[in-house]
């Protein structure tokens, strides 16, 4: 499945009204998600069976397999839709002439001003908190997301013109954009109750603007340790 497919992303994005079929498969992924989410968080992942799954859904596999690839992705599939939309936005963005970085960022926030599905924020709280505690759901993330970063690299190279700029440059300036979100993740799933998708987008922007201080920090031995 790749990070533009999702449904749930292409629901948001479409002007044109849906289709009672296209209803009904949306209703079913939500229902796949949420009951999933909360399964995994009561019994545990690996606990759960697929079978389980799909008889408190009423689907079968088959109707799963239709929509998720694997266990891992709908559990990560409220992330996974953002990031979908991040891919959807990029495609169509006029970057102005402006650093690159400014460009991802602008992106990533519209992407997630897309996410305004009941119970978004709260979805990806409890995902994140899974994949804490889920080895096979982190090595599910890290290959999501170095997916994500190299169709993220062909549109970029296929859009937009960059001054001057080698394939190393944009690979870390994606990588910027990439760990900065991490952080504002750490921040925003550390904060107290039930923290919203505004919360978050506040997060997002404390992070970026960090990154060129971050650079410039210069480092020095402590005191105590110089003796």
């Amino acid at each position: 499945m790749t990070t533009s497919s999702q449904p749930g992303v292409r629901a948001a994005a479409s002007a044109e009204p849906l289709t009672l079929r296209e209803r009904k498969k949306l209703r079913t992924r939500r229902e796949l998600i949420d009951t999933a989410l909360e399964l995994f968080t009561e019994k545990g992942f690996e606990a759960t069976t697929l079978d389980e799954l799909c008889a408190e859904v009423e689907v079968s596999k088959r109707t799963f397999f239709r929509t998720f690839d694997s266990k891992e992705d709908v559990a990560m599939a409220p992330t996974q839709d953002l990031w979908a939309a991040f891919v959807d936005e990029l495609e169509s963005c006029d970057p102005a002439g402006r650093p690159l970085i400014e460009v991802l960022r602008d992106v990533l926030l519209a992407a997630l001003a897309r996410m305004t599905g009941e119970g978004w924020a709260r979805r990806v709280l409890l995902s994140r908190h899974l994949t804490e505690r889920t080895p096979s759901m982190g090595a599910h993330g890290l290959h999501f997301c170095d997916r994500t970063v190299r169709v993220a690299e062909e549109i970029v190279r296929r859009r937009i013109t960059l001054s001057g700029a080698s394939d190393l440059r944009l690979r870390l300036v994606l990588d910027m954009m990439v760990a900065a979100f991490h952080s504002a993740m750490d921040e925003w799933s550390d904060l107290p109750g039930d923290p919203s998708r505004e919360a978050l987008a506040a997060c997002f922007r404390r992070a970026f603007a960090a990154i060129p201080g971050s650079i410039a920090t210069t480092a020095a031995l402590r005191e105590h340790t110089a003796r």
